[in-house]
């Protein structure tokens, strides 16, 4: 580890498990302070953050549901009046509902579109007013916003691909503050969400395997540190050729 992050604090919305806690470890043994939020996983949380507390890192578990504009900006806060500052902010909690266009429930919708999308513009927003020069801002979106791939995932893709879309305007918004913006696509990842449709998936991929949390939190280490001052309102995709 190169302890890059040092000094830095930052908040992962959605952290208690999959590739959220994967980013919250990475974070932290980078040398990050982190708080991360989560909405219903409350014994994954609290696991989570006494097994780094024990480790001797700084971490703040809060409980907050990203479909709760309230709620996203009271954590965006949390965090700065726990660790006094905020550098680098990742979006990660997302929600998948499939359903057939014909099928699909209008609830169903606005939950996709309030989590995927307006927290992820809510917390930026919030988490704005807070950052100094340097600051990071970094959404876990999907492969889904280049290509839907499969039925019954029409409102997924199209608000992943609104959350490329705020990325570049947030990064134009906030690039003259010195403040970076950039997504990260995944493509199919081994979790509990894809957990039975491996057999489907892997012939999809180029290098015959799915991905695995680590190397996505890998990259969202990356554009948290400073090697990647130059890189904003990008859509990197880690997704071993999935869309080749």
């Amino acid at each position: 580890m190169t302890q890059s992050l040092t000094g830095k604090v930052a908040l992962v919305t959605g952290g208690s498990r999959g590739i959220g806690a994967a980013i919250v470890r990475r974070l932290s043994r980078e040398g990050a302070a982190v708080a991360f939020t989560y909405a219903a996983s409350t014994d994954r949380a609290e696991a989570l953050a006494a097994d780094l507390a024990s480790s001797g890192a700084s971490v703040a578990a809060l409980k907050a549901d990203s479909a709760d504009p309230v709620a996203v900006r009271e954590a965006v806060q949390a965090t700065v009046e726990r660790f006094g500052r905020l550098d680098i902010l990742v979006n990660n909690a997302g929600i998948l509902v499939s359903g057939n266009v014909e099928d699909i429930a209008l609830s169903d919708f606005d939950r996709q579109f309030a989590v995927n999308i307006r927290a992820v513009f809510v917390a930026a927003q919030e988490a704005a007013r807070h950052m100094r020069e340097g600051g990071r801002i970094i959404s876990v979106g999907s492969v889904g916003a280049e290509r839907s791939g499969f039925p019954g995932t029409t409102v997924y893709s199209m608000t992943k691909a609104a959350v490329a879309s705020l990325t570049r305007g947030l990064a134009r918004d906030l690039g003259p503050r010195g403040i970076t913006v950039n997504t990260i696509q995944p493509g199919p990842v081994a979790s509990e969400m894809s957990a039975g449709m491996e057999t489907m998936l892997i012939p999809l991929i180029a290098l015959g395997r799915m991905g695995q949390d680590t190397e996505i939190a890998a990259l969202a280490a990356f554009l948290s540190g400073p090697e990647a001052g130059f890189i904003t309102g990008a859509a990197l995709t880690a997704d071993g050729s999935y869309l080749a």
